[in-house]
């Protein structure tokens, strides 16, 4: 049975949806992404925070803690595309807790703009692949507790998407140690940002190596987080 059919049979076991279009965690009691436009908060957190797409070149590697919906994802392919230029960016996300891809496709109608440009995403995804090539992106989604697959990874990030639930319902994801490995997984000069300014988080950032700076947040969110390396 296909992920597109389990997701169907199931009715996404972990899943209750909000207004019918927004998937909240059972496990974390945590929606997966804003309830106010997750496509312009994926923008101005996670594009935006980290200088993207004007830094997006050949090469250029994403890392992301929480894959989710892979809306992350489909904001990059999109930014990508438009600016034109030639090349692969890498992303490589991190992913505990993977979605059917029938959940997957229910949460994206909600944007049709990522949605226009998820078919060949959600054919990977239905069929089993973790890593796999969309028009001029590299995809690897690494599945397990970020506490062991992350320090065990080879890669190093020029920008961090810290996309996990909140850290007041998932702090195992915003540990000192979580951090840390984030820090010891970024190129010189990479960045890093997040939809939190919670205080512990921007500490922990800090003593991981970031210059780490309060922003505006995105809707009702008055602070952000984004860091330098």
């Amino acid at each position: 049975m296909s992920e597109l059919e389990q997701g169907a049979a199931s009715g996404a076991d972990g899943l209750d949806w909000r207004d019918g279009v927004i998937p909240v965690s059972r496990r974390f009691d945590d929606p997966y992404f804003s309830l106010n436009d997750g496509l312009a908060e994926t923008r101005h957190v996670f594009l935006a925070g980290n200088g993207l797409p004007d830094r997006l070149c050949d090469g250029f590697h994403i890392a992301e803690l929480g894959f989710g919906t892979g809306l992350n994802l489909l904001a990059v392919l999109i930014a990508w595309t438009a600016t034109g230029r030639p090349g692969t960016v890498r992303f490589t996300s991190f992913e505990a807790y993977p979605m059917p891809a029938a959940d997957i496709a229910r949460a994206l109608a909600h944007f049709p703009q990522a949605q226009s440009v998820a078919s060949e995403f959600l054919t990977h995804w239905d069929s089993g692949a973790r890593q796999f090539r969309l028009p001029g992106v590299a995809v690897e989604v690494i599945i397990g507790d970020a506490r062991e697959t992350l320090p065990a990874w080879r890669g190093a990030a020029d920008a961090w998407f810290l996309d996990g639930f909140s850290p007041a319902k998932n702090p195992e994801l915003w540990s000192p140690d979580i951090m840390a490995e984030v820090g010891r997984h970024t190129a010189a000069g990479g960045t890093c940002a997040t939809y939190t300014a919670a205080g512990h988080v921007r500490r922990s950032l800090s003593e991981a190596g970031f210059t780490v700076t309060r922003q505006p947040g995105h809707g009702r969110k008055r602070h952000m987080t984004a860091g330098t390396r």
